[in-house]
């Protein structure tokens, strides 16, 4: 089959005006609880997008861990290089795709890290091997896979179950300014609605699709 002549009808759901929330995080609370409730794959999944120094964008995928009115929340290693690109510049954007529900939402805003014992407290909260993991990894830096095992035998040996917290790792909020709720229709005439915060009020606009 051409990859031209590959196409998918959105037709299990809307979003009509009436169901829009006057403050996006509400809509956006529903949406999420939605895509646990219903089994989607992945519903915390978030694509994280950046931009280096020499302005070449790049995006990975992240997990949503808490969202308030600090913003989206989620961890990383600061000195990777999602961790890089927002010393530099910390505008920043958030997708989500619910296949499944035939859905995204697309976050644009400002980053800032997250409090220390509020990174420390996450970090603490996580099985062992991923608290292993953090330190044993030179994120986005060359390594072997024998290189990340040795260091990973290294700190199990070194702490056993109490690895310290790493200073170079903890949470990012993004703080939205821009938030895009995105429901697929049928004939490709899906629902699309902005929400733009100015003077500290949220603006809502149906966008065409």
């Amino acid at each position: 089959m051409s990859l031209a002549d590959f196409r998918n009808e959105y037709d299990k759901f809307d979003l009509p005006e009436h169901l829009l929330t006057a403050d996006p995080k509400e809509l956006f609370s529903q949406w999420v609880d939605e895509a646990i409730r219903l089994h989607a794959p992945e519903p915390t999944a978030m694509s994280l997008s950046t931009v280096a120094p020499d302005g070449q964008p790049s995006s990975r995928i992240v997990l949503l861990k808490g969202f308030d009115e600090s913003g989206v929340l989620f961890y990383t290693n600061y000195d990777s290089k999602k961790g890089q690109d927002l010393a530099h510049n910390p505008k920043a954007c958030l997708l989500f795709f619910w296949p499944t529900l035939q859905r995204q939402i697309r976050l644009e805003g400002t980053v800032h890290k997250a409090p220390t014992p509020l990174s420390a407290e996450y970090f603490h909260s996580r099985p062992l091997a991923s608290r292993i993991s953090a330190l044993a990894s030179p994120q986005s830096q060359p390594t072997t896979r024998v290189a990340l095992e040795q260091r990973s035998d290294e700190i199990a040996t070194q702490y056993g179950e109490h690895p310290p917290y790493p200073e170079n790792w903890g949470g990012y909020y993004l703080a939205p300014h821009h938030v895009e709720f995105w429901q697929g229709r049928t004939c490709r005439l899906h629902d699309r609605f902005s929400y733009t915060l100015h003077n500290s009020q949220w603006q809502i606009q149906r966008l065409a699709p």
